[in-house]
């Protein structure tokens, strides 16, 4: 056991108690399993399929600080906050570090039943929602990878969307993570910082909802983020799931997300990394019922030393289900990319579709890119397909531009944003892909890596 399992093995015994008396009991139930799981697992190193192109432990290595006391965080994301994309009326919730944040809230019209709010305070004994949230929270993480483990030991808190059946909930639900440090700056700068969030998404027979995560940082501390994200798809449920993330270079963030698909139900999750360090976003998602489709993206642009890995795996239990998934990089400088992904057809997951395409463009020669898609198939009536592509910048195509009056640097601008476009273009909020348009276009330019209007990052 190396160093970096170490040092939490030690924190969660000697700090146990304080740990479960900031939680609930039911997110408290499973964390001894965990932490065993943890233990006998260790960081997968990568010499592991699934961890070849990303170093876990060492991301761990460095003495985080944690708040497991739960000291107030000294920041208002209410009056720090304006992220005004036109025309797009959302349900507006905050998630500070890994709490739900519930001070001063504008109570946000949502149809009868739907409950958005703290996963912990959710969970409470008496609350009604406890019995069913004791029996899907941790369920399909359960056998996830050490980091989920170590999650699952450590998280007090997060945030939970519940759906009831039939209910269809017309505006999206807009979620800001907000990462503050709670300890005030020095003469060093601010303490390194850790969070570990949980989300549970459970959408009932019937029903539809819209989610929007967008990632942001409060202060320029070095912060590692892990984030346990369970999503239920009951029969013929629909949940679009969208991830934006703009952090800054000294953030860390290791996303593992667990999806259930039931009979005839739809799932879309599409991720877009326009600002970070270091992320790793694994996703592993079952068709469990038959007539189930998913559509899974993902748009990466990175510069500098940034470094983005997707892993995605996808489960075909059974006959009748169609996977579609799409990611595209653009990289520049000395950055560094990864997409593995993986289809499993079992044996009499007949009827079969599957499409997974990865196209990455390397915008310098000192930018790197890894690309891994796999097929495994054990039934005979299916139709799968995959492939990938690493290239650069169309040498005709600039010139083309070039003949007609446009500079070197707008050339090469407007190719990579229309590289982009097929990912932005799948998104279904017109108003959302509007706005990532202009985000990706500033992204390019290197302009300010905010929003217009938010305060946080200052």
């Amino acid at each position: 056991m190396g160093n970096s399992e170490q040092q939490y093995i030690d924190l969660y015994e000697q700090c146990r108690q304080t740990i479960c008396d900031h939680s609930s009991p039911v997110m408290n139930a499973p964390r001894d399993k965990a932490f065993e799981q943890f233990k006998a697992l260790g960081f997968p190193s990568r010499k592991e399929e699934r961890y070849k192109y990303t170093d876990i432990a060492k991301l761990f290595e460095p003495d985080y600080g944690l708040n497991l006391n739960r000291f107030d965080i000294p920041v208002n994301p209410y009056d720090a906050f304006r992220c005004d994309v036109p025309n797009l009326s959302t349900s507006l919730y905050f998630v500070v570090n890994d709490g739900f944040y519930d001070r001063a809230l504008p109570k946000a019209s949502l149809p009868e039943g739907v409950i958005v709010g703290s996963l912990k305070e959710l969970t409470e004994p008496d609350s009604p929602l406890s019995s069913l949230l004791s029996d899907h929270y941790n369920r399909l993480a359960a056998n996830g990878d050490a980091v989920t483990c170590l999650n699952t030991v450590l998280a007090q808190d997060g945030l939970l969307v519940y759906v009831p059946r039939g209910v269809v909930v017309d505006r999206a639900i807009q979620v800001i993570n907000v990462l503050k440090s709670p300890i005030e700056k020095g003469e060093n700068g601010y303490a390194p910082f850790m969070v570990n969030r949980r989300v549970l998404v459970v959408a009932e027979e019937g029903s539809e909802v819209t989610l929007l995560f967008c990632d942001h940082t409060a202060d320029d501390s070095h912060f590692l983020t892990t984030q346990v994200t369970e999503v239920v798809a009951m029969p013929g449920a629909t949940v679009n799931l969208y991830c934006l993330e703009e952090t800054h270079a000294k953030n860390v963030r290791v996303s593992n997300v667990y999806v259930e698909q039931q009979d005839n139900s739809h799932v879309t999750h599409n991720v877009i990394t326009l600002h970070n360090g270091t992320t790793r976003n694994r996703l592993d998602l079952h068709f469990r019922g038959e007539g189930a489709e998913c559509w899974l993206g993902g748009c990466v642009i990175a510069d500098k030393q940034q470094h983005v890995d997707n892993n995605t795996l996808v489960i075909h239990h059974v006959p009748h289900c169609d996977s579609h998934e799409l990611y595209k990089y653009v990289l520049d400088n000395q950055s560094t990319g990864a997409f593995a992904g993986r289809v499993l057809v079992e044996h009499g997951a007949q009827q079969t579709n599957s499409e997974m395409r990865n196209q990455n463009l390397c915008a310098s020669r000192d930018a790197r890119m890894y690309t891994q898609p796999m097929l495994e198939i054990y039934a005979d009536d299916v139709k799968c397909s995959h492939g990938s592509t690493v290239g650069q910048l169309n040498d005709a195509a600039l010139f083309y531009m070039r003949q007609r009056g446009i500079t070197e640097r707008e050339a090469r601008l407007l190719l990579q944003q229309a590289f982009v476009t097929e990912v932005i273009d799948a998104i279904s909020l017109e108003p959302l892909r509007d706005r990532l348009r202009y985000l990706v276009d500033k992204r390019f330019r290197g302009e300010l890596s905010k929003c217009e209007g938010c305060k946080l990052c200052r």
